[in-house]
């Protein structure tokens, strides 16, 4: 009767295990088939991409440094990939108009952002905002980079950064103008006043062109400007350059020597552009925007173009952007808080 009973009972194990081995199997097949159907997908996705129009959304007006690299860039990328890159302007509130309709916009890579600086300084910038240019946008590539240059007017004292720094110091009261309030021209001397120990007050305008005016007229005494905007004049003899904010002499004007090398060791800003999509874009459609970015930035039509107006051509991956992004914010929210800039 044990015997029996024992046999049942073995019985009944080897069945239960049988069961749980088959229910396992079916488990693994399940899962390895789905992560096939779910690689095979984004790969589909990946290759149809893209299949339509795709939206670029330029945060300031047409004709601008930023509008300008948007549509060399992707001209170029429609000519490659067959499709069209409709470029939209979105301008007004320093850039956030544009960036909010991206950050609400299909998360399918068919509306794209065009970032600058000034996106990484709004984060601090703005006390309130309809996106956060880290947790909302996912980064496809950095763009392009390149210096601003500090212009005075020719008439003034100082001819470089350190007889600039001396004066400021000395008692001398110095206003510098601004293409706007938050601005990289504001925060650039914001930087720089923080860096020096010395205090130059503030003039916003609507804009380079008026601010411009107001230096050449003597209303106001330095700015920092593009270069595609300043060295017009500085060339003209309207203005004079004290000096470039990137780590190396710029390719435009070698002459021109850098703020760090000539007064304030350390100092350096670049201007920016880059690409950001919709947070949860697929990331084979990222990666292959990335790579066609890539191939559009070797061209030698656009690296030329880019040239011209001072920038370098970067086209890096979206994890190295996304590094560069990350040190953007963390380094204007310090300026930002140590000049008490702000706008709302």
């Amino acid at each position: 009767m044990n015997f029996l009973k024992s046999r049942v009972l073995n019985r009944k194990r080897f069945l239960t295990w049988i069961y749980f081995s088959a229910v396992s199997t079916l488990l693994v097949v399940q899962f390895a088939l789905s992560q096939t159907v779910g690689n095979n997908a984004n790969l589909k996705t990946a290759n149809n991409f893209p299949s339509k129009a795709v939206k670029i959304i330029v945060s300031y007006p047409p004709g601008g440094s930023t509008d300008i690299v948007a549509r060399t860039l992707f001209q170029q990328i429609s000519e490659t990939t067959g499709q069209q890159f409709i470029i939209e302007n979105r301008p007004g509130a320093g850039g956030n108009i544009g960036a909010e309709f991206v950050a609400h916009a299909p998360a399918d890579g068919y509306t794209l952002l065009i970032a600058t600086t000034a996106h990484a300084i709004n984060m601090s910038l703005f006390k309130q905002l309809g996106y956060d240019i880290q947790k909302d946008f996912v980064p496809v590539s950095l763009l392009t980079q390149g210096p601003l240059v500090l212009v005075a007017n020719p008439k003034f004292a100082a001819n470089n950064v350190h007889e600039l720094i001396v004066l400021a110091k000395g008692g001398k009261p110095i206003s510098f103008a601004s293409s706007g309030n938050g601005q990289s021209t504001h925060l650039s001397a914001e930087l720089f006043n923080s860096m020096a120990g010395i205090k130059m007050q503030h003039i916003p305008y609507k804009g380079s062109a008026p601010a411009l005016s107001d230096v050449m007229a003597g209303q106001v005494e330095v700015m920092f400007d593009t270069t595609l905007s300043a060295m017009p004049f500085i060339k003209a003899g309207k203005l004079k350059a004290l000096g470039v904010t990137g780590s190396q002499r710029s390719q435009v004007a070698p002459e021109i020597p850098t703020i760090s090398e000539s007064g304030l060791n350390g100092y350096e800003v670049f201007a920016w552009n880059g690409v950001l999509a919709p947070g949860g874009t697929p990331k084979a459609v990222i990666l292959q925007l990335n790579e066609e970015i890539k191939k559009a930035m070797v061209n030698p039509n656009v690296r030329e173009k880019f040239s011209t107006q001072g920038f370098a051509a970067i086209g890096n991956s979206p994890e190295q952007f996304t590094s560069f992004l990350k040190d953007e914010v963390e380094k204007w929210s310090k300026t930002v808080k140590a000049s008490g800039a702000t706008v709302d």
